[in-house]
């Protein structure tokens, strides 16, 4: 018996020990005081990408749109949003918008020394149109290096947003591309190069000698893969310099470090079916539409009757700014698109002449032998958006609507995002992924393709988006995205016309930042934090 005590004595000894070197692993080396290295930590659709770093299958412009570090991009953006030159030396469009040229410059090596050319461009470009890629190229005909310093690129359809692609897709170098192993062993032009990857824990960065631009006070950047429940233990141990700071930490205070709060048009708002009931299913058999959503009573009495602002400054804490029509915070946004909300005696009122009444006394009004009753659908991982249904679903109640909460993976939801609200999000600036894809009418209702989940469709606003798509001027282009929120009463994507959406708020990015950290001007878009990483610099180099 005491031999066996002893042999599980040991046996719980080493399983300590691996646990304690797999911690210290995951929270960094305590014993590295080099300045100028630099520990980032990262959760969500920030973290770790699972195919590796590889532009042409999600890094830096899938879901989030942000600097990809190890790869140059032919523009990039100044701290106000503008777009500038960087591999690019300019471009023109075309009169019919269906060629664009692009001069590239003739200085730049990629960190294996080998040339930047306007035929790697050309690869990278006619490869994302068909490798695995979250990036929507179809509209690429394909790309001609003319010579080692243009480009040029043939559209099939006019598309002004072109010009997102040009700020967001990190090129590759042709010779030494392989789909299959690239995003492991990534070669690129940016200012740092990939060192070193341990799946699941942290990537290793080191700066790129021969980097063309402002050469990055750090030199070494270490991105650690963490989740929202386990990122402030970073914060608290001061193994990181940087930390991402979860929703359930957002108000925190951490001792030597800042509270960096960066605006983003990150948009989190409930997809309402646009289009009732009539037996339309999708290609996998799941129901199309919702005969309570998709009467325009039920989603506009919620927009006018839910409190945003209340909304902000309990689920969000503050950290976060009120949206009516998802782009309220860019460039392309319409005024005359929003309502005003906090209104629960107009929406009643609107319910009410609308025929939704409750004869019952249940609480929950009735039309024609139908509850005001829907399903609100939610991923289960995402704190932010289960509190957020929550409060939806309280507010709803009020106006005598129910909203039955469902939380769970993203394959459920894709299943039943035709038929019942969904909460989602969006974080783009380019007005093709977040007004073309979201409101264009759809009639092939798939479950790969989570745009316009809704099914809105309405022909005055189809014809607006391709005008908009056509325009040869990114400007003009702007007029057009404006209009489509709001046309008049009857049409346009705005909670003032046709309110497919309940959105609600453009949730902040937060960060714990080190006190010694000097981080320039702060980019434009709050998931892009390390997009000015050049002018970063730590300030108390004794540490």
């Amino acid at each position: 018996m005491q031999k066996k005590n002893i042999k599980y004595l040991i046996i719980g000894l080493i399983a300590l020990i691996i646990i304690i070197i797999a911690a210290a692993s995951v929270l960094g080396n305590s014993t590295d005081t080099d300045p100028t290295h630099l520990v980032v930590a990262f959760s969500g659709h920030g973290g770790e990408p699972e195919a590796g770093f590889n532009p042409l299958t999600g890094w830096g412009c899938g879901h989030l749109n942000f600097n990809p570090l190890i790869q140059s991009t032919l523009l990039t953006s100044d701290e106000n949003g503008t777009f500038k030159n960087d591999v690019a030396t300019g471009y023109n469009v075309s009169s019919d918008g269906l060629t664009w040229t692009v001069g590239i410059r003739d200085d730049i090596k990629f960190s294996n020394n080998e040339s930047l050319k306007a035929s790697d461009v050309a690869f990278t470009f006619n490869e994302a149109r068909t490798s695995n890629s979250e990036l929507d190229m179809s509209n690429l005909d394909h790309a001609t290096a003319i010579n080692d310093t243009t480009v040029e690129f043939k559209l099939k359809e006019p598309q002004s947003t072109f010009v997102y692609s040009l700020r967001y897709i990190g090129i590759v170098p042709e010779k030494d591309y392989n789909n299959e192993t690239y995003g492991e062993h990534p070669i690129g032009s940016g200012p740092y190069k990939l060192e070193q990857w341990d799946r699941g824990q942290q990537a290793i960065l080191v700066a790129n000698d021969n980097y063309y631009g402002e050469k990055p006070y750090f030199k070494q950047l270490t991105l650690l893969f963490t989740t929202e429940k386990n990122s402030l233990e970073f914060v608290k141990s001061n193994k990181a310099d940087v930390v991402e700071a979860s929703f359930m930490d957002l108000n925190y205070k951490a001792d030597g470090y800042k509270f960096v709060e960066l605006k983003s048009p990150r948009a989190q708002g409930v997809s309402l079916p646009y289009m009732n009931d009539t037996g339309i299913k999708t290609d996998q058999g799941n129901p199309v539409g919702n005969n309570v959503t998709g009467d325009p009573a039920i989603r506009k009495a919620l927009n006018i009757g839910i409190n945003r602002e209340e909304i902000v400054n309990t689920v969000y804490q503050g950290h976060a700014s009120v949206d009516y029509t998802g782009v309220d915070n860019l460039p392309y946004a319409n005024p005359e698109g929003k309502i005003k909300d906090n209104n629960p005696e107009e929406a009643k009122q609107i319910l009410t002449n609308a025929g939704w009444v409750d004869t019952d006394n249940d609480g929950i009004r009735e039309k024609d032998g139908t509850k005001a009753s829907f399903k609100l659908y939610y991923s289960s991982e995402d704190m932010a958006r289960q509190s957020l249904a929550t409060v939806i679903k309280q507010q709803a109640s009020e106006l005598g609507i129910e909203i039955e909460l469902v939380g769970t993976d993203w394959d459920t939801i894709y299943q039943n995002m035709y038929s019942q609200g969904v909460l989602m999000q969006q974080s783009s600036q380019d007005p093709y992924k977040t007004i073309y894809q979201q409101y264009y009418s759809k009639d092939n209702f798939t479950e790969d393709d989570y745009m316009n989940p809704n099914e809105y469709n309405n022909s005055e606003v189809d014809s607006i988006l391709t005008q908009a798509m056509q325009s040869t001027n990114i400007n003009g282009s702007n007029d057009l995205w404006r209009q489509a929120a709001y046309i008049n009463a009857e049409n346009g994507f705005g909670p003032a016309a046709n309110a497919p959406w309940l959105w609600v708020a453009d949730y902040d990015y937060c960060y714990f930042v080190n006190d010694d950290i000097d981080m320039g001007t702060p980019p434009s878009m709050g998931q892009d934090v390390l997009e000015n990483i050049c002018e970063w610099k730590r300030t108390n180099t004794t540490n």
